[in-house]
C-alpha cells in the first residue's frame, strides 16, 4: 500500500455536500451529470458514477462527502468540479455520507 504524508492529506478539502439535481448524459450509461450544493452559494457540476445501478432522480437529495479542491476534469463534455467519495463494491458505488444533519460545506478532518 502506498502511504502519503499528513501534509499531503491536509491538502485535501473534504466537505459535506448535497446532490440537488441530476440528469442523464446522452450516450452514457454509467455516469450522470450532477449538481451539488456545498453551502454558502457554492454549487458545482460533477460527474456521478453508478448510473447503471441508480436512477438519476433517486440520488437527488442525498448528502455526500466530496473532495472539493480536486482539479476540474472534463468528462463526456461536462466539467466536473469535485469528486464524490464512495466505497466501491464490485464496481457499485456506495457514497460516503453523514448520519446526523450536518451543515453543507462542513469540513471533514
Amino acid at each position: 500500500m502506498l502511504t502519503i504524508s499528513y501534509g499531503d492529506f491536509a491538502k485535501l478539502d473534504i466537505r459535506v455536500a448535497k446532490i440537488i439535481a441530476t440528469e442523464p448524459i446522452e450516450g452514457k450509461s454509467r455516469i450522470v451529470k450532477g449538481l451539488i450544493d456545498l453551502g454558502n452559494g457554492d454549487q458545482r457540476d460533477v460527474i456521478i458514477g453508478g448510473a447503471q445501478y441508480y436512477k438519476p432522480e433517486d440520488i437527488v437529495g442525498k448528502t455526500v462527502i466530496v473532495v472539493a479542491n480536486l482539479e476540474p476534469k472534463k468528462v463526456a463534455g461536462v466539467e466536473s468540479n469535485a469528486m464524490l467519495l464512495a466505497a466501491d463494491v464490485d464496481d457499485k458505488p456506495f457514497w460516503l455520507t453523514v448520519k446526523e444533519d450536518v451543515p453543507l460545506g462542513s469540513p471533514i478532518k
